[in-house]
């Protein structure tokens, strides 16, 4: 029944894309496997007939996207290709049609607390939009604190990475000595050149 609904507002956003329907004539029958990892969900996108069909069996894609279910929803949320560089999501497989899948779920993005306020109303929607917003920012929240703590334990408890500010220090003072090399080179030159 999602699957049906979510076909639905997919077909929507395509009949009323020119771009769209260019891309999917250009995609013709290639497929994209998004795979949500730690869980059963998996659904595979395929472009056929002008259309892009959505189907939760299992079948061999040109291309496959997998993250965790977080991850993947913050490629509605963020620029799609800083979640990629990340490391948040990985894509295997034919790099051409996972861009143009790429280009055409950038176009097809729907408003996701739009289109669920049409299926539970205005309110609940936005509280599960806000509840969802909150959820993936707590989770980075919770990764930029978790790396931060291993580094620094990495940096002043086992010294095995040096810490920024001493990396800073150094790298200021390499500079300078650099900067005064460059001139001892440059009155070396004067000097070779005057006499």
């Amino acid at each position: 029944m999602i699957t049906e609904r979510i076909q639905a507002i997919v077909d929507r956003n395509v009949a009323g894309s020119p771009r769209a329907r260019a891309l999917l004539a250009e995609l013709e029958g290639r497929s994209l496997a998004i795979v949500a990892r730690y869980t059963p969900w998996r659904v595979t996108l395929s472009a056929s007939a002008g259309r892009l069909l959505l189907s939760r069996t299992a079948t061999d894609a040109d291309a496959t996207l997998t993250g965790t279910p977080f991850a993947l929803l913050s490629m509605t949320r963020e620029d799609p290709q800083e979640v990629i560089r990340r490391g948040d999501v990985h894509i295997e497989g034919d790099g051409v049609a996972a861009g143009g899948f790429q280009e055409l779920a950038l176009l097809l993005r729907p408003d996701l607390e739009g289109e669920l306020a049409q299926v539970i109303g205005d309110v609940p929607a936005f509280g599960v939009g806000s509840l969802l917003r909150k959820a993936l920012g707590y989770g980075r929240s919770v990764a930029s604190t978790g790396a931060q703590n291993i580094g620094e334990y990495l940096a002043h408890e086992r010294r095995e990475l040096v810490p920024r500010a001493e990396a800073k220090q150094f790298l200021e003072e390499v500079d300078a000595l650099r900067e005064s090399v460059d001139r001892v080179a440059a009155r070396v030159a004067r000097l070779e050149a005057g006499s």
